[in-house]
């Protein structure tokens, strides 16, 4: 019994500093960006996202190197579902998000590219170390288009203003200095919270998939969380919806393709059956409610009430597929 108290504290202890790390590394990395001239809307579009991805590719690079594949799959795929039903869900309870912003509806597009890029590579069963080279390019590519189209915006985006806002200012030996203790908080988090929710999935009886389809994939949306409800207090609206974009792109790019480029995976009938199919579904209803086809997009309150019921829908759904 005392590894299991030392495993389930050294989850809560690795959420905390990865909650602490993810900031202190965005915080560094914008701000150096900003210092060497970089624009408030490409720092968003990129740093940002990337850094509110930073723990889930950590964790699940730590899984990969322990063996454990289906941690990084679950990690991957139910972060995107925690962003989409939790993350969002709380946040418009909170405050309803009206969106603004030209650059988000360019997001969506290429949010369902991900995803379907990423679906067809796993209707197989395996992401082998070809299709996470693939989707590491795709990374790439991403991070590519990102830039051009902060480069290429006509006139200033409201997203671009709410960046240059939350961007610090700092010196750069100050931004370097917290990025590298973002940097080494992050792994040294992932590494305790990967141990402990290996040993807690064993003490359970369930698979690396489920725990990181639940408890890491809430633990390493807390950044997203913390960072999506602070944004909407300071009626910040599209960057509140913008970082759960960003990052589930990244998740589905670095997160799953990551760890199969490290060593192929064997995927979960679950995966393709049930989590894939929701995470689609989410994104669409997120599309439909965000997006704005004749006026600016808005998620109110009833809305956000719908996404976090479908959150504890999934957690049920999970919970009876599980036992059976």
């Amino acid at each position: 019994m005392n590894e299991i108290y030392l495993s389930s504290l050294s989850i809560i202890v690795g959420f905390a500093l990865l909650v602490w790390g993810a900031d202190r590394f965005v915080h560094g990395a914008s701000a150096t960006a900003r210092n060497l001239g970089v624009s408030p809307l490409i720092i968003g579009l990129t740093i940002v996202g990337f850094g509110t991805s930073a723990p889930e590719i950590l964790v699940s690079y730590s899984a990969a190197m322990e063996g454990n594949p289906g941690l990084a799959v679950g990690n991957a795929l139910g972060s995107n579902i925690t962003n989409i039903a939790l993350v969002l869900g709380i946040t418009a309870l909170i405050c309803p998000l009206e969106v603004k912003s030209e650059t988000l509806r360019r997001e969506y597009p290429a949010m369902f590219a991900i995803m379907l890029i990423a679906l067809v590579l796993a209707m197989d069963g395996d992401l082998t170390r070809t299709d996470g080279l693939i989707l590491l390019s795709g990374l790439g590519l991403m991070v590519f288009w990102m830039v051009n189209l902060g480069l290429r915006k006509s006139r200033v985006d409201p997203m671009e203003i709410e960046y240059a806002n939350e961007i610090p200012r700092i010196t750069t030996m100050a931004a370097l200095f917290w990025l590298m203790v973002g940097l080494a908080t992050l792994l040294l988090s992932a590494k305790i919270l990967v141990w402990g929710s290996i040993n807690v999935a064993k003490f359970l009886g369930v698979s690396d998939l489920v725990i990181g389809l639940t408890i890491v994939a809430i633990g390493t949306s807390l950044p997203e969380l913390a960072a999506s409800v602070m944004s909407a207090l300071k009626k910040e609206p599209d960057i509140a919806i913008g970082n759960v974009i960003g990052s589930n792109m990244f998740n589905l790019l670095a997160v799953l393709g990551l760890p199969a480029a490290i060593s192929p995976l064997k995927l979960d009938a679950g995966v393709l059956e049930r989590d894939f199919p929701y995470m689609i579904g989410l994104s669409i209803a997120l599309f439909t409610m965000a997006y704005g086809f004749r006026q600016h997009g808005r998620i109110n309150r009833i809305e956000g009430g719908l996404l976090f019921t479908a959150y504890i829908a999934y957690l049920v759904l999970l919970y009876f597929t599980i036992r059976t």
